[in-house]
This record gives structure tokens, sequence and C-alpha cells, in this order.
């Protein structure tokens, strides 16, 4: 990826060395790309009520945005560490990270703005060892995560050296899609997806609510195929980037992982989805950069 040059964001949070080790891992809700939280088919029917109330209100000129506005899952109020960090940060491996941030803003800012909406830029954290959120403790052991509570993404970036070695997922573009699906969370959260799947998943059972967490995951890809799409278009691409994408989708997928950590797979605990379903929905959202493409709730996945 042609990055090196390009604008930095001003919303990263350099915490990196104030890691708390030890500590209990906990919270209400954080969203994570390897291991996830569940989701379910009993409630599918309200987040596709939902989404079509969306679209609705933005075709009648009323902001959804806003009535949404204090929504997330997991809530609660953020502790410990205050609301500030080192925006500027000098070493390559974040200065990367710093500069996918900023693209991912310019995309989103600008399909919202397309439709009338203004888009609410997330931050991002970069940290070591273990963290507080407004989701509760997290550690890096558990990979990047974004935490709806406090509309932010954190990321460890030891899970990068992590993600070539171990799951033999290399390359720029490979850790670029692992940070654009983490802010497709954030789209999802803004347009109140996640704070009805939170909602809903309370009265789901495990297998119910490990199907719906899938749906949302794969959404996730697809927007980070989204962001892909808008990104080769400004010919920030290189050969063998989006061979980069895909293959650490395919790495991910819950299938994958299960064989490589168990030597057998369980469908019914899969919240991510395979690795054939995540790759075609990353693919699908590279097609044409359309929302629409990227509907995992209205389709079979």
């Amino acid at each position: 990826m042609l990055w090196k040059g390009r604008r930095q964001s001003s919303n990263i949070e350099d915490r990196r060395g104030g890691g708390m080790p030890g500590g209990r891992i906990g919270g209400g809700g954080p969203i994570r790309l390897p291991i996830g939280r569940g989701a379910g088919g009993g409630g599918l029917s309200g987040i596709i009520i939902l989404v079509v109330l969306f679209f609705a209100l933005r075709a009648c000129g009323i902001d959804p945005l806003q009535i949404l506005a204090g929504g997330g899952i997991g809530g609660g109020q953020q502790i410990g560490f205050e609301q500030q960090g080192n925006s500027q940060v000098t070493d390559e491996e974040a200065q990367f990270v710093s500069v996918v941030l900023a693209e991912t803003e310019d995309v989103w800012n600008g399909i919202f703005q397309a439709e009338g909406q203004e888009y609410s830029e997330p931050r991002l954290v970069l940290f070591t060892n273990q963290i507080q959120s407004a989701c509760g403790y997290a550690s890096s052991a558990s990979g990047p995560f974004y935490c709806p509570g406090d509309r932010k993404v954190y990321i460890d970036l030891g899970f990068f050296r992590e993600l070539a070695q171990k799951f033999k997922a290399s390359g720029d573009f490979a850790q670029a899609y692992v940070i654009a699906h983490e802010v497709g969370h954030h789209v999802q959260n803004l347009i109140g997806l996640l704070p009805e799947f939170n909602r809903q998943r309370q009265s789901m059972s495990q297998v119910e609510a490990n199907r719906m967490s899938t749906r949302v995951e794969l959404q996730a890809d697809c927007f980070a195929g989204i962001w892909a799409h808008y990104t080769a278009q400004k010919g920030l691409l290189e050969q063998g980037d989006i061979e980069e994408a895909l293959n650490a989708a395919n790495q991910i997928g819950d299938d994958t992982l299960q064989k490589r950590t168990q030597g057998y797979v369980v469908p019914e605990s899969f919240n991510h989805g395979t690795s054939k379903q995540r790759m075609t929905w990353f693919a699908n959202g590279l097609r044409n950069g359309r929302l629409e493409d990227c509907d995992t709730f209205n389709n079979p996945v």
C-alpha cells in the first residue's frame, strides 16, 4: 500500500507502555476481530426492521444518527485513563496505522456526507499488554477490538506480528484490513445495529447469538471491502494488496482457526464466519463500494 507521506489521523491515542499487567478481563461487549462475541437467528427480524427504519428515516430528512447518538454495546462510563493521548506517533508501524485510520475517515466521511449525514470519527488507541476501556479490561492476547461504549478501536501493534507469524497473513494491507474491519464495527454502531444486537442477544441462546454475531462480523468485513474499493480508486494499492487482505480473511475464519488450534470444527460455535464467508463478504464490498451490497441480514451468508 502506498501510504508514506499521506495524512495521518489526529484521532490516535498512543498509550503504549501504559498497559496493566494482571487484572481482570471483562466488560460489556468489545467487538473483536479474531475471537468474538455471539450473535443469532432468533432476533434477525428485529435487526432487519432497524436497518429498514434507518434508511426510511433518512429518506424523510430525519437524522437517525442523532436519535441513536447515545447507543452502544456495553454502555457504562469509562474509568481509569483520561481522555487524552499522544496523537503524534513517530515510529513507522504506528504511523502506518495512523494513515490507514485517516483513509477510513476520508471514505466514511464521504459516504455519510453523500447521504446527508455527518460521520462521527472513532478514535484509535495503541496499547501494550492490557488496557481499560468502557467495555472493561482488555488483553492484547484477545486481538484488536472495537468498544461501542467509548467508540474507540484498540490495537496492540504486536498483533500484526502475530498475524504474520502465527496466522500466516503478512503484508501491510492485511494489517489495513484488520483496522478497516474494526472501523466497520464503528459504522454499525453509528447506525444503531450494534446497540440493537446487544439488546436482542440478551434473550438469545448461545447458538442463536453466534449466528447473529456471524452476520454482524461479515458485514464489518464487507464494510472493510468498501473502504478497500475507494482506496483502490485513489491509486494507493500495490500489486498483491487485495490478495493480502483476502488471505488475512481466510486465515482468521472460524473454521480455519478451529482446525489450527484444536484439529476439528464446531460450526454452532462460529461467531465470525468461515474463511469462505469472510473472503466472500470482503469481496462483496470491494466490488462496487456500495452499502446495499453489505446486507448480511436479508441475504444468505
